[in-house]
């Protein structure tokens, strides 16, 4: 379905993920984020690398499963379970709805992913979820997850960022903007987006990203992917 949540001049309030945004999200997501396509498809191939039998692979802030289904699809190894988790009670039945089409070891869980208990976990994703969790609590989502992880396993981050100098900050802005008028979004659309999720949606730089990975533990930490101001982190335990 056509993403027109702010077509029309409206009262705004901060951004939720409700049955509206449910029923557009990948119409949404695919014209507002650039190189997601490419971040869903590099899912087939670090499931393939790093996926380990008799593992969980965790896809945290699900929303309608295209991280899952990715990982379900090209997955090469024996007895695993695909946990998807959602705080998001419409994100989560379309979730459901979408992988019962295709796959069939799953759960699907509505709650806080923070209080989830990760267990025997080889991949773990965060694909454009940490940037919605409260600022004070990512270091500690972070190393929750690695003491989760199987020794070789991998947590993957992928997230909206920020540059500290200006210069760059406003080139990248300007790109991304452009970004989203070549894909049919208005002037309106655009600014209203930007002031409902501004209160909501807090970036951090790819520094931050990094040192709060190496903090938790891990053994190597990258960045292996980045378009224009989305990024994706891919660390080892």
């Amino acid at each position: 379905m056509r993403d027109k949540i702010f077509k029309k001049n409206t009262d705004l309030v901060d951004f939720v993920f409700d049955k509206q945004v449910a029923d557009v999200f990948d119409d949404m997501v695919n014209r507002s984020v650039p190189g997601y396509q490419t971040l869903i498809e590099m899912m087939g191939l670090i499931v393939k690398t790093y996926g380990k039998d008799n593992s969980n692979y965790y896809d945290l802030g699900s929303s309608t499963g295209a991280i899952s289904m990715a990982l379900g699809l090209n997955n090469v190894h024996k007895n695993n379970k695909i946990i998807a988790v959602d705080n998001a009670i419409e994100m989560v039945n379309k979730c459901k709805a979408n992988l019962s089409k295709k796959l069939s070891n799953f759960d699907v869980i509505c709650s806080d992913i923070n209080k989830i208990n990760f267990e025997n976990a080889s991949i773990v994703v965060l694909n454009l979820t940490m940037q919605f969790i409260e600022v004070e609590k990512r270091q500690q989502l972070v190393e929750n997850i690695f003491n989760g992880l199987v020794v070789g396993g991998v947590l993957i981050v992928s997230e909206k960022i920020h540059f500290d100098s200006k210069e760059k900050q406003k080139q990248i802005t300007s790109l991304h903007t452009d970004f989203k008028r070549a894909n049919g979004y208005s002037e309106l659309e655009i600014s209203q987006k930007r002031q409902s999720i501004e209160n909501v949606l807090i970036t951090d730089n790819i520094e931050k990203h990094i040192e709060r990975l190496n903090n938790a533990g891990f053994a190597s930490s990258i960045c292996h992917f980045q378009c224009l101001n989305f990024a994706s982190f891919l660390a080892v335990k």
